[in-house]
């Protein structure tokens, strides 16, 4: 999904493996699986906590299927944070192969 030049997006397969990802997604979602070492802060959250989001680095943001996230990545952006949205989400992520977990003894999957 391309949300135009506002929103610089990029694919889940190319998220470099070391980048700061932002999982914006509910906590029910982000139980069910998520990437490994990213991080979690809810949309709904985000105002309260952006300042635990670095500024001296790419932000890669990523929700269930890019929706949120890119509307996260235009705020990050205009507040001055350098934000990309990964575009498709974590159903991009897992169609990608990428790496997931859970929180529970049960197999991830994208909620």
């Amino acid at each position: 999904m391309n949300f135009g030049e506002d929103v610089p997006a990029v694919d889940a397969a190319d998220i470099p493996g070391d980048a700061y990802l932002l999982d914006v997604r509910e906590q029910d979602e982000w139980d069910a699986g998520h990437a490994p070492h990213a991080v979690h802060i809810s949309m709904a959250e985000l105002s309260d906590r952006a300042g635990e989001v670095p500024r001296d680095q790419d932000v890669y943001v990523i929700c269930r299927s890019g929706i949120r996230s890119a509307q996260v990545t235009v705020a990050l952006n205009q507040a001055g944070w350098l934000a990309r949205n990964v575009d498709g989400g974590m159903k991009r992520w897992a169609e990608a192969g990428r790496p997931m977990e859970s929180v529970s003894d049960n197999p991830p999957y994208v909620a």
